[in-house]
């Protein structure tokens, strides 16, 4: 999730809009004309957004999302639903960026395209790709859990655990094998770490291990959720999400939605820490939900998405502050639904989900901008 967020929170998110306001088709004045006579790419940006130059969209239907870069730049790994390529539920798909957009051309499974899968983030060398999936449990897609007392909650599945596939789709190796919720990994720049959530301790808290999935150590503590987790450019800091239940009723119902697998979403709020879990320190405090964090390859920025500003809770934008918690600035202007930003390892540009242009649908597609500064 870019982890959340992990896609089910991007499905969270979206399943509520999918019950109000879908979003509409923008005029024709919102979109630029094409990059120059040899495209047809038509710029997807909408108004004031300053820090972009030109929106492509890469993905035509369904629910796509979690989309990050290579370590060479050249392509990106992401998940998708969309049911016009057999899809049931979430699974892991591969995309070269010299081959354009996915309009005409299917992407390479990664995943076994059995049970649900999430969180998918390319290994150093660019020849392999990480995820966690519920497959080797059962190749149905689990149950999306019901509201509980008209309260949105994502699913926990214990089912989930963190695979290495090669970019043909062959699983090479599985990373962890404990019971409970292990996903949400994220590979440091550094590419000597991973950072995943897991509730092994009994909440869920981030972990991080080796590559190759040995030396696991906890690194927060509190309780709530914490997930999401991003090394920072020099890999010494984690970004991510966390929740923090403080009264007694929200202590309990925090509780007892983890024992059925579930967790409510509604306030998360952006925290940093050490990789070792020292220095933790709160970013954000603008109430709502906040999460999907990122760093700017320059480490002096973090990109995050929002509904804090929104009229209704499925409300969402993207949004950079600094690592102190100052300059707090509004990157794009989505009528409904923003989240799960990566930047490319040269800044130049920044993939991320949403519901511009989806003629009224509920689809949430990927977009890539071209950053300016």
């Amino acid at each position: 999730m870019k982890r959340i967020l992990f896609y089910t929170i991007a499905l969270g998110f979206l399943a509520s809009a999918c019950h109000s306001n879908a979003p509409k088709e923008q005029p024709k004045e919102y979109f630029e004309k094409p990059h120059n006579k040899d495209t047809q790419d038509v710029n997807r940006i909408m108004p004031n957004e300053k820090h972009f130059t030109f929106v492509k969209q890469l993905t035509f239907g369904g629910n796509n999302a979690e989309a990050y870069f290579s370590f060479n730049d050249k392509g990106f790994s992401f998940q998708s639903d969309n049911g016009a390529w057999g899809l049931k539920c979430d699974q892991i798909f591969y995309f070269p960026l010299a081959d354009g957009d996915m309009k005409s051309k299917k992407p390479q499974l990664i995943s076994t395209g059995a049970g649900r899968t999430t969180c998918a983030y390319f290994l150093p060398g660019d020849t392999e790709i990480l995820f966690a999936s519920t497959h080797k449990t059962d190749v149905e897609c689990p149950k999306v859990p019901e509201r509980t007392d008209h309260k949105y909650v994502w699913p926990v599945y214990n089912s989930y655990d963190i695979y290495v596939a090669d970019l043909k789709g062959h699983i090479k190796r599985q990373l962890t094998n404990s019971p409970g919720y292990d996903a949400e990994a994220t590979v440091s720049p550094q590419g000597d770490k991973i950072v995943f959530t897991s509730t092994r301790s009994g909440d869920l808290e981030l972990w991080t291990m080796n590559m190759d999935g040995t030396h696991l150590k906890q690194v927060t503590h509190e309780l709530g959720y914490d997930g999401g987790a991003c090394f920072s450019p020099d890999g010494k800091k984690l970004v991510f999400r966390a929740s923090r239940p403080k009264t007694p009723d929200e202590v309990k119902e925090y509780k007892d939605l983890l024992k059925n697998g579930q967790v409510m979403p509604i306030k998360l709020e952006i925290f940093t820490c050490n990789v070792d879990g020292s220095d933790l320190k709160q970013i954000t405090h603008l109430g709502k939900a906040n999460w999907a964090p990122c760093y700017h390859p320059n480490g002096k920025k973090i990109i995050f998405s929002s509904n804090s500003e929104g009229t209704k809770g499925f409300n969402f934008n993207l949004y950079m502050i600094n690592p102190d918690g100052s300059n707090l600035e509004k990157i794009t202007n989505d009528s409904v639904f923003a989240a799960f930003p990566m930047f490319s390892r040269d800044g130049k540009h920044l993939i991320f989900s949403s519901n511009r242009h989806n003629n009224g649908t509920h689809d949430t597609n990927l977009f890539l901008a071209d950053w300016k500064d």
